[in-house]
C-alpha cells in the first residue's frame, strides 16, 4: 500500500487561487484560444478546482478517493441543471450561482470535468511528495 504524505493546504490554496484566476481569465482570452478551449477551458478549470478543493478538505485521503469525490460532485452538479426548484433557479441567476452551476445541461461538460479532474490526478501522481520508503513516481523518460 502506498501512503502519501498529507497534502500541503497552503500549496493547494495557492493552486486553487491560480486555477480560479485562470478560469476567470479564460473568458477574457477566449477569442485567442483554440476552438475546443474557447468554451471548454472554463469547465476543465472548474473541475480541476473542484479536485483541488476536495484535496484541500481531505488532506489525508488517497488520490483515488479525491478523484471519486470530485467526479461524483461534478457530475451531480451537472445533473442538477436538469432540476427546476424555485430557490435553486434564483441562486443560479446570481454570479456565484452561475459560476457554480453554469447554465444548461451538456454531456460535453461531463467530459470536460473528467479532463480537469484527470489533470489534477496526474499532477498529484507526478508532483506530490511521497512518504519515506515509498517507490518513486514512474519516470517519463
Amino acid at each position: 500500500m502506498r501512503l502519501q504524505r498529507d497534502r500541503d493546504r497552503i500549496v493547494y490554496a495557492v493552486l486553487i487561487l491560480v486555477v480560479i484566476g485562470l478560469g476567470i481569465g479564460s473568458r477574457k482570452i477566449a477569442p485567442w484560444l483554440p476552438l475546443l478551449l474557447k468554451k471548454n477551458a472554463g469547465d476543465i478549470l472548474w473541475a480541476l478546482m473542484i479536485f483541488l478543493l476536495c484535496g484541500w478538505f481531505l488532506r489525508r485521503a488517497s488520490t483515488r478517493t479525491v478523484f471519486v469525490i470530485a467526479t461524483l460532485f461534478s457530475v451531480a452538479i451537472e445533473f442538477l441543471k436538469l432540476v427546476s426548484i424555485p430557490w435553486l433557479d434564483a441562486f443560479r441567476h446570481t454570479t456565484v450561482g452561475w459560476l457554480i452551476f453554469g447554465h444548461g445541461f451538456h454531456w460535453s461538460n461531463i467530459a470536460c470535468y473528467l479532463i480537469g479532474i484527470a489533470i489534477g490526478v496526474l499532477g498529484e501522481l507526478l508532483l506530490r511528495p511521497r512518504s519515506a520508503g515509498e517507490a518513486e513516481a514512474p519516470s517519463l523518460a
